[in-house]
């Protein structure tokens, strides 16, 4: 148990930093309000109307972040494969090759549907 210990110490003060910064913030921060400060921040260009009650988002950021996970979730399988490599021998090899050759034709099917493309 005594292993664990600066472990539990440390998730303690990280936990209480946390709660403190949270409360504490509402006490001590600017209170003069503007119109710019409500407004969602767009990179320093003006922001974009938006219609009541929310828009739609296009189609296209939901395909880029279902692609970015999907990339994730590759990188995530790789590197235990690759630490267990001499372990796993040709069978680990064959296994990783069909993983990602099952990738990259979710891949090219997105490309070749254009769903790639931003305009």
């Amino acid at each position: 148990m005594e292993l664990y210990a600066p472990i539990l110490v440390l998730a303690v003060l990280a936990a209480g930093f946390a709660v403190f910064s949270v409360t504490i913030a509402p006490f001590t921060g600017p209170k003069r309000w503007n119109r710019a400060k409500l407004d969602a921040y767009e990179c320093g260009i003006e922001p974009t109307p938006q219609p009541v009650g929310g828009g739609r988002f296009p189609l296209k950021y939901m395909i880029t972040a279902m692609l970015f996970i999907v990339f994730d979730i590759e990188i995530i399988f790789l590197y235990p494969w690759a630490v267990a490599f001499d372990q796993l021998g040709l069978f680990g090899l064959v296994e990783m090759v069909l993983f990602i050759v099952t990738v990259l034709v979710a891949y090219a099917y997105v490309w070749r549907r254009k769903g790639l493309d931003w305009d």
